[in-house]
């Protein structure tokens, strides 16, 4: 879970327990089919015509296209990271 998500649901602090999971949940939900969607509209150039089956070549296409679209996703949240990671150790240097 984000930091975002998981800010959110202890400002819920007043909220029945159960639907403070709820809502967490529900949030999960959403990212994930986000994810899935921006995949599909990033992936479909690999199918060429509809069948009932996926020929080698799309299926690999597939393959890669997910493959790259996680790594790349990885690489932006670690870079995120480390950018957020030394603006705390600036901030922290500056009112030293």
């Amino acid at each position: 879970m984000d930091s975002s998500s998981s800010s959110s649901a202890v400002g819920l602090g007043s909220v029945d327990p159960q639907l403070q999971h709820f809502i967490e949940m529900e949030m999960q939900k959403q990212c994930f089919q986000q994810l899935v969607q921006q995949m599909t509209e990033l992936c479909w150039k690999c199918m060429d015509k509809p069948g009932p089956k996926l020929d080698s070549r799309a299926e690999a296409c597939f393959v890669n296209c997910v493959e790259r679209f996680i790594d790349t996703s990885q690489f932006i949240l670690n870079r995120l990271e480390q950018t957020q990671k030394s603006k705390l150790v600036f901030s922290e240097s500056l009112s030293d």
